[in-house]
């Protein structure tokens, strides 16, 4: 059997001479002399001499080659592909990567002499010519593969602009001479193989595949490599036609085209015919691969979408977000970002069983690794999508509003961390006491600001959801007392938990409405993502890492084009974190309202719910892993609406708490990784000076008058407040009791409530009082 391969040996001087008639009288018909294009013969015919190298160097050179828009992958940290982006579905290889049978299929149906002849196929011209000449005077067939390379690459660097894409495209003889220029200087400059792998990387095979890589993967779901005879000519035989061929719409079509091609290999003998006769009758063997443009419809879509605009957001990618897009879409970049789709899966899971698509709720988790800010896992109830009666939404509520959609929503208690950990920083003991009633009134000129005494003499009124009484740091973090923080906060003033908790990664902005008394109950807008980093930070024992969703980007050839780094900062002392995190630990042990969220390893958490309760959370963390859990009221709209008496999941909400409402998605995110999760346990605390000056001893002021009780209590530091009188014989008026009482250790700047006596004793107690109800022995 002979194999007609490539051929490149110099053609004889008769036919030179005989073409270069045929050039003359086809360029005089053509109009090209008159034209003043001069067309230099040995580059069209491939003739090589000494002596025509001057000639060559006047060649055209207008056209450069420049690099084709490829597609942009994006990987998980285990390396899964998690989306691609492109403006064409493009993965440039190597001809050396494309298998032998492919590359002799399309020499074969487009160009069978392609190594024989100049850019010009004199006799494939001369018949379209003719053909021309005796219709309707349209161009047709017989360009080289060189010239349909030249005419591809000036449509793909004509790029979306309508003037550019016409003048490449524009069914003229004009436009074919130009293609033919630039064609001539492809071949003086390039060699044969150069020419072909270019072609084939550059056409459209149809159904969004654009070169022979991604229309192999595409069609077949194998590399170009790997092609075998009956894949290639079907491919082969797409690109005369790539949307009428279309083998995935009319595979009639494209089966009767593919049997052209083999019939044709047959005829020049580069396959034998009985092998082509083989092939005929059988199927076209689709195996086809959907490659998804963009985020939409992939693993992960709205860390997707959040990595789209963090590298967007990148003024190093370009000058403009234009020219960053350009870069994503058609750079054949490999961007390696921090997703983990075991975590992904897991958060997935919890979100679709805490909150339905079409809830009046939102449920939203993020997961952060601490010690490096890397991105784990985002999600959300709401799907990716524009059908807003499923519940699709295009706002992403978990990432925050620099690369969302969404303003964030509060926070509520879980902003008491930022305060507790001020007062670990400022040297307060976790033994700090405060007297903690149901309610309690503060003027908030009493908290200090950056500047001096908040601007406002107003009182500020917190009052308890949960305990009352007196509680030092533990038992107050763990059972949530907002009078407890509310005077803590005005012993540590507004300025230090601010200031840590933006240190922390909460991005703070406006600190006229954010830093004031009613910061530590969680009033400024957040985002999980936020707070999972920030809780992060504890787990690291004080540093904090920024939020990282991509490590390292890659080019086209596998080099390193841009990297992203860890970036962290010690922003608390380790032994104000291990204090944080033992006393956090405690909301997850048995009398905590994390108790029923507990994992089997050694974790901490934080409860948070807004007023109205329109929003709860629950933020939680082992030493290797924080996550951050909030289900919100909103209606379709994203409008915020109160949880309760909502069904949210399927189950009815009487009162919504963030233990009870966020804390099972937490729980059921960390609980489908906590088997992934290494065995680890948070520092012990160093021993803290539980006899500083922040703690004194309540003085006795019993008996002293209103006046005289205040003035003596001001001077030890409290701060006082009159309640109701009580019955007692002191003195009308006088003061009767106080709380915390004489002799109890309290903190410093605690709020003392001195109760006025009524002047009346209280009547003595029955005598057999307490024994009525005894039983006599028998």
């Amino acid at each position: 059997m002979s194999r007609r391969g490539p051929l490149s040996s110099p053609l004889t001087s008769r036919t030179v001479v005989s073409h270069l008639s045929v050039i003359l009288a086809v360029s005089v018909v053509l109009g090209v002399l008159a034209a003043g294009l001069v067309v230099p013969l040995v580059g069209l015919v491939g003739y090589a001499s000494g002596t025509t190298a001057k000639s060559m160097q006047n060649l055209p050179a207008e056209l450069k080659a420049e690099p084709l828009a490829q597609r942009t992958r994006v990987l998980g940290r285990n390396g899964e592909l998690i989306a691609t982006f492109y403006d064409e579905n493009r993965v440039n290889v190597p001809l050396s990567k494309v298998s032998s049978i492919m590359r002799e299929a399309i020499v074969a149906i487009e160009d069978y002499r392609f190594y024989e002849h100049g850019a010009l196929d004199l006799k494939g011209t001369l018949r379209a010519f003719v053909s021309n000449q005796a219709g309707s005077g349209g161009t047709q067939g017989g360009s080289s593969i060189t010239q349909q390379m030249a005419k591809l690459t000036l449509l793909a660097q004509a790029g979306t602009d309508p003037v550019l894409r016409k003048a490449a495209t524009e069914n003229t003889y004009q436009r074919k001479i130009q293609e033919l220029r630039h064609a001539i200087a492809f071949e003086q400059n390039y060699s044969k193989d150069w020419i072909l792998e270019r072609y084939l990387n550059l056409a459209y095979f149809g159904d969004g595949a654009y070169g022979i890589q991604s229309a192999s993967r595409h069609y077949f779901s194998v590399n170009a490599s790997q092609l075998n005879l009956k894949q290639a000519a079907t491919l082969a035989g797409l690109v005369k036609n790539p949307v009428g061929f279309d083998p995935t719409m009319y595979k009639d079509r494209a089966l009767a085209r593919r049997n052209v091609v083999l019939n044709r290999m047959a005829e020049l003998d580069v396959i034998p015919a009985s092998k082509a006769s083989a092939i005929v009758d059988k199927r076209l063997g689709l195996k086809v691969s959907k490659s998804r443009r963009g985020c939409l419809g992939t693993k992960a879509p709205f860390f997707c979408e959040y990595v789209s605009r963090f590298l967007l957001s990148d003024p190093s990618l370009g000058a403009t977000r234009e020219d960053r897009k350009q870069l994503l879409n058609n750079g054949g970049l490999t961007i390696k970002t921090s997703i983990d789709l075991r975590f992904q899966r897991a958060a997935d899971r919890a979100t679709d069983a805490a909150v339905n698509e079409r809830d009046q709720a939102i449920g939203a988790l993020a997961m952060v690794q601490p010690g490096t800010g890397d991105v784990l896992a985002i999600s959300q109830s709401r799907p990716l999508g524009r059908e807003k009666k499923k519940g699709e939404t295009y706002l992403n509520y978990v990432v925050d509003s620099q690369y969302g959609d969404s303003n964030g929503f509060q926070a509520g208690s879980t902003f008491k961390v930022f305060v507790l950990a001020s007062a670990l920083e400022q040297g307060m003991s976790t033994a700090t006491k405060f007297n903690s009633p149901p309610k309690i009134s503060i003027p908030q000129n009493d908290f200090k600001t950056c500047d001096g005494p908040y601007p406002v003499s107003s009182p500020w009124e917190p009052g308890n959801s949960t305990s009352s009484g007196t509680f030092d740091m533990y038992k107050g973090t763990q059972l949530s007392v907002n009078t407890y923080f509310a005077q803590l906060e005005r012993a540590t003033g507004l300025c230090a938990p601010y200031a840590l908790a933006k240190s922390m990664g909460v991005d703070l902005t406006d600190p006229d409405t954010e830093r004031v008394p009613s910061f530590v109950l969680g009033v400024a807008d957040v985002s999980p993502l936020e707070m999972a980093g920030a809780y992060a930070t504890f787990a690291a024992r004080g540093m904090h890492c920024t939020n990282r969703p991509v490590s390292t980007i890659l080019n086209p050839d596998g080099e390193v084009f841009k990297k992203y780094p860890k970036s962290c900062k010690q922003v608390m002392q380790e032994s104000t974190a291990d204090t944080v995190n033992d006393i956090l630990r405690g909301v997850m042990e048995p009398g905590g309202f994390g108790q029923n969220l507990a994992l089997n390893k050694v974790s901490a958490g934080k409860t948070g719910t807004i007023q109205n309760n329109r929003a709860v959370w629950f933020n939680g963390y082992t030493p290797t892993l924080a996550t951050a859990a909030m289900i919100a009221g909103a209606n379709s709209k994203g409008t915020p609406i109160t949880l309760n008496g909502q069904t949210v999941g399927g189950r009815y909400v009487n009162v919504a708490f963030g233990s009870t409402v966020a804390g099972p998605m937490w729980a059921g995110a960390m609980r489908g990784v906590q088997d992934l999760l290494p065995s680890e346990d948070f520092s012990t605390p160093a021993p803290r000076d539980t006899t500083s000056d922040i703690q004194v001893t309540m003085p006795d002021v019993r008996s002293l008058s209103i006046s005289e009780a205040t003035s003596r209590l001001a001077g030890e530091g409290f701060y006082v407040s009159v309640g109701q009188s009580q019955v007692s014989d002191v003195t009308r008026g006088n003061v009767a009791a106080t709380s915390p009482a004489a002799g109890e250790v309290t903190g410093k700047g605690a709020t003392v409530y001195v109760y006025p006596s009524d002047g009346r004793p209280a009547p003595p107690k029955a005598k057999n009082q307490g024994k009525k109800n005894k039983k006599k022995k028998p």
